[in-house]
């Protein structure tokens, strides 16, 4: 009787951490709305110049130098966060303001990162203080945390599913009978979103709904098809050996944190006054890209695909870190839309395979990708993402990165 007493008391502590997490996610992400339009598009009404973006991206840059040199060199990776929870059962908190600027200044001033690495930090951090004054809880430790990355996860993508199954797929090491573990994840991911969702209606700030138009099987070429996961399996080296060249190059910097970060903002202005879609996380430009695709063009579309990769590996290695699920799913949307007009395929199609695998080569993670990817692409197309999952994941990051 005790143990089930015990049991409930702990769904009620995770529902209020999912709640708090849900309430967490939309004040940092309301925050980033707001910074982001005060900088880009309210100020440059007020004071316009050609160097606008390379001016406010290094100041940024600066800015966050001197944040880091002060506070530490934060957020961590995502990885690296789910890793150290798996390992330690546990995540410190004794920086989460800190933590909070650190996510939340890049993301503003433009780079070309997501909010969920900051914000999995924060939430796991909060959550293992909570598991230290619950005492007699302690023995959950380990799941308290973890279900508080995986509520943050799930809120941040709109994707329940997806963040339950993005920290677990391929973990087998769990101290909670799998039916109470997954109870318990999916008590604070349907109360994390639904407070996320609800402050939303109330106050504002839902994301629009992504418009892609058709997604016809109609006269579709398959052995094209086939060419397109090729290319995907090409972009997914370009992420994995790009991340190696701009590791390398910029590892003389590593002790010196506030000329790493202005590097990367001077980098971040530079390419987004030529390119300004390969800026921000890129899920408001998915829009941008099937509404003006055609008028944009083949060549720029791949362009701008490449060089998101590249940019994305600038600004986490350079200091301005935050995640890449993203800017990653945007520029293997940009490549696929790209080589559809180039190839004569449906658009729709021709992303979903491309994304598919690019992204399952750099998660390793089939499932997860087809469930994160389906909050973009309808489900019909389910069947083509997970063979296009499945033969992304197939083709590893090779063993040198580093």
């Amino acid at each position: 009787m005790k143990q089930i007493k015990n049991q409930l008391i702990f769904i009620i502590y995770t529902a209020i951490i999912g709640a708090i997490t849900g309430l967490i996610i939309w004040g940092f992400l309301k925050l980033y709305s707001l910074g982001a339009e005060f900088l880009w598009d309210f100020l440059p009404k007020q004071v316009s110049f050609p160097l606008y973006t390379v001016v406010v991206c290094l100041i940024g840059g600066l800015l966050l130098g001197l944040w880091k040199h002060k506070f530490g060199d934060s957020p961590e990776s995502l990885d690296r966060v789910i890793s150290d929870i798996k390992k330690t059962g546990r995540y410190q908190y004794n920086n989460i303001f800190q933590n909070f600027v650190s996510a939340l200044l890049p993301l503003v001033i433009g780079a070309s990162i997501g909010p969920e690495s900051g914000l999995a930090g924060i939430i796991a951090g909060l959550c293992t203080w909570v598991s230290d004054k619950l005492k007699k809880f302690s023995v959950k430790l380990k799941e308290l945390t973890s279900i508080g990355v995986t509520a943050t996860i799930g809120t941040i993508f709109h994707s329940p599913m997806f963040g339950f199954m993005e920290p677990i797929e391929n973990d087998d090491d769990t101290k909670l009978p799998k039916t109470s573990k997954i109870v318990l994840y999916f008590v604070a991911i349907l109360s994390a979103f639904g407070v996320f969702a609800l402050m939303n209606h109330m106050v504002g700030g839902a994301r629009e709904a992504f418009e892609l138009g058709e997604a016809s099987y109609d006269n579709v070429n398959w052995l094209l098809v086939i060419v397109i996961g090729v290319i995907g399996v090409v972009a997914g080296y370009l992420y994995f050996y790009s991340h190696k060249l701009i590791h390398f190059l910029l590892k003389p910097l590593k002790k010196y944190v506030v000329l790493r970060c202005a590097v990367g903002g001077l980098a971040l202005g530079a390419i987004g006054t030529f390119l300004p879609l390969t800026m921000f996380s890129g899920e408001e430009q998915i829009n941008t890209i099937f509404g003006t695709g055609v008028a944009i063009g083949a060549g720029m579309l791949i362009l701008i695909g490449v060089v998101k990769i590249l940019l994305t590996n600038i600004c986490i290695e350079s200091g301005l870190k935050g995640g890449h699920f993203f800017p990653m799913i945007f520029a293997g949307i940009s490549l696929g839309y790209g080589f559809s007009l180039l190839f004569g395929l449906n658009p729709v199609i021709a992303t979903a395979v491309m994304t598919s695998v690019f992204i399952s080569q750099i998660l390793q993670k089939p499932l997860a990708t087809v469930l994160l990817l389906m909050i973009i692409f309808p489900v019909k197309l389910v069947p083509i993402m997970l063979v296009g999952a499945v033969f992304g994941a197939m083709f590893k990051a090779p063993k040198t990165i580093g």
